[in-house]
């Protein structure tokens, strides 16, 4: 059976959480990524490095290289100053959390100290839980102009995940193996050193140590030590799809192994996802959506620190003459230029975070009404984002930062989050096609609501008992706990216009409530209306050469909430006399606060040439942000 080659033009794009638009309508930027430029052209380790560099108006930078992700996303740069930059990201219907979690390790960096306000952890974020195999396409709504139908989450843009699903047809088995390495892509290779420049650097008395280094040939390249290993990596995936008119299937399971470029670090992650479409009656359809992962991660020791402790800031500290090797009994020296010996935090350290994640979701299609001039159809949604993550981080007391009262005298930092998102929705879309006229209507009306639930705790233990590393080994513990629990409903209403092709006009209200607003039960609102003209569709002139021209114009606004808990004025744990006790925290809670507010002005234009075999986009846009939140000690 010969199907229809649908052009970028004609591919259909989600413009709002219950419809589609084709793309040759739309009025906004839209970015799609394809499966195929997610994973067929260069695999990666997680979905979010996947992204990386496949759409203009976005910044896509990682946090660190440790195996695992860690992922920083901006679309249209900063949107806010204290609260959250990220993009809401909805994969099937599911809201998903895309948290970073603090695995404790500013207790031995002090990467927190000197007024920063991020621990700097090197912590990794749950996009990367997603699997790159079992995606379909992705679209990105880059600003408030296309994304204010999702209000108070979207100020930072949205992204639209929709993975694989089957067709009909016989089973179709698809098996893939990628196996690779990974290497040191730039090395700046060994500092040529005479004893001039030892002497300038570290002082004559250093120089004999240096002389006598050189002319027993011990001078090491540390940069390949450290950060020379050639890790193998294995991806495996299966997958397979097929169905009847009635029902139809998508299953696949997926390894991955993936090694880093320095020893002892390293990715691997198991899933599966089983997606099932099923056609009940003639006018009620059911989707299944269903996904779950089990990922390790050994991420090292990295980024910034205010200890000299981590292994890139020692690295960078430490002269190539200097022995740090250890001996036949596993005893490493001190690293008299650092304050840690590298290649021992390197092989002693433990810092592994373990996730178990599922996400399921479900939408039930009911065709209330259908005839030559109306549809009517509702769409009932649900979802389920639930994960544990377990971290582990383990610095041994025989680390040349932590013995010799130099340090903690070890460290064993443990720690485990529990994750609960729920959302369920309801739409009603109603099309109108008036008889003997090009101009149709779509209304939709829709109402939403979205529980956020996240429990961690994050047990220190210092003084550690020899090679015990259970915190209840310790001499000292310290304990963080932090719960958010938030609530959200809102509705939204919206219209849409087609005449003909030639000119579609959409204009929409979504409305918002939280339990993180000061009142948490008044609305906000956020309007958005945008309009598109095809020029080419008018018959202006010959469409051979010059195939579509397309002015555009959106303006939407976009919300995002407060942190968790800023309304209160909370209490801080302290010990008086022995006792333990509170004081109150001299960052008051507002009772008034409400959300941040995003404005977004959009135009541009299309241009196709040649059919389409050419095109052009233009597209500039002015944003501005409204009551922006700061804390303000008092």
């Amino acid at each position: 059976q010969l199907e229809e080659d649908v052009t970028n033009l004609e591919e259909v794009v989600i413009s709002g959480l219950a419809t589609s638009v084709k793309r040759s309508n739309l009025a906004n930027s839209v970015v799609s990524v394809s499966s195929a430029e997610l994973a067929q052209v260069a695999n990666q380790q997680t979905l979010d490095g996947a992204l990386n560099g496949k759409f203009k108006g976005a910044s896509i930078s990682s946090n660190s290289g440790s195996p695992g992700g860690g992922m920083s996303f901006r679309l249209r740069g900063i949107t806010s100053l204290s609260g959250f930059n990220q993009p809401l990201i909805i994969m099937d219907g599911v809201y998903l959390d895309n948290s970073s979690i603090s695995p404790g390790l500013n207790t031995v960096s002090q990467a927190a100290g000197g007024g920063s306000q991020s621990n700097q952890d090197n912590a990794s974020n749950r996009l990367a839980d997603i699997n790159p195999e079992d995606i379909e396409n992705i679209e990105i709504l880059k600003g408030a102009s296309a994304a204010a139908i999702y209000g108070s989450r979207a100020s930072g843009g949205v992204i639209i995940i929709t993975t694989k699903r089957g067709k009909e047809g016989k089973p179709l088995i698809t098996i893939s193996q990628a196996v690779g390495v990974t290497s040191m892509l730039n090395p700046l290779g060994t500092r040529s050193w005479d004893a001039q420049k030892v002497e300038d650097a570290f002082g004559a008395a250093e120089v004999p140590t240096f002389q006598a280094a050189q002319n027993a040939g011990k001078i090491y390249d540390y940069e390949d030590e450290l950060y020379g290993n050639k890790g193998i990596l294995v991806n495996t995936n299966v997958s397979v799809s097929g169905g009847t008119d009635k029902t139809k299937y998508f299953i696949s399971g997926t390894r991955k192994d993936d090694e880093g470029i320095i020893k002892n670090t390293g990715y691997k992650k198991n899933s599966f996802r089983l997606n099932v479409d099923q056609k009940v009656t003639d006018f009620i359809d059911l989707s299944l959506s269903t996904t779950y992962n089990h990922s390790s991660a050994d991420r090292g020791y990295f980024n910034n620190d205010n200890t000299s402790t981590t292994m890139g800031i020692s690295f960078a500290g430490t002269p190539s003459w200097a022995y740090l090797f250890p001996d036949a009994q596993g005893n490493y020296p001190n690293n008299p230029y650092s304050a840690a010996n590298f290649l021992q935090t390197r092989d002693l350290i433990t810092n592994n975070e373990k996730v178990d994640r599922f996400i399921g979701g479900g939408t039930a299609t009911i065709k209330l009404l259908t005839n030559d001039n109306h549809g009517l159809k509702l769409l009932i949604q649900g979802g389920l984002d639930a994960y544990t993550l377990v971290t582990t981080a383990v610095f041994p007391n025989t680390l040349q930062f932590q013995k010799d009262g130099n340090g903690l005298n070890g460290v064993s930092i443990q720690g485990t989050t529990q994750n609960r998102n729920t959302n369920i929705s309801a739409f009603l879309v109603h099309d109108f096609f008036p008889s003997g006229s090009s101009i149709n209507f779509r209304t939709q009306l829709g109402i939403t609501s979205l529980d956020f639930y996240q429990n961690t705790v994050l047990v220190t233990g210092s003084n550690m008992n020899g090679s015990q590393t259970n915190v209840d080994q310790s001499g000292t513990q310290a304990v963080d706990h932090n719960r958010l629990i938030q609530e959200d409903k809102g509705f939204f209403v919206q219209e849409e216009v087609n005449f003909g092709d030639k000119v579609i006009a959409t204009v929409g209200l979504r409305g918002d409530k939280s339990s993180n607003n000061g009142d948490v039960n008044k609305f906000y609102y956020y309007p958005k209306a945008n309009i598109a003209v095809n020029l080419h569709e008018f018959g202006l002139w010959d469409a051979a050469a010059l195939s579509q021209v397309k002015l555009r114009a959106a303006y939407g606004e976009a919300g995002n909430f407060a942190v968790f808990g800023s309304k209160y004025t909370s209490l801080t744990p302290v010990v008086i006399d022995g006792l333990p006790g509170s004081e109150i925290d001299p960052d008051k809670g507002n009772t008034q606060l409400g959300p941040e507010r995003q404005k977004e002005l959009e135009l541009g234009f299309d241009v196709g040439l040649l059919n389409n075999r050419v095109s052009l986009d233009f597209t500039h846009y002015t944003k501005t942000v409204e009551d922006m939140l700061l804390a303000a000690r008092t």
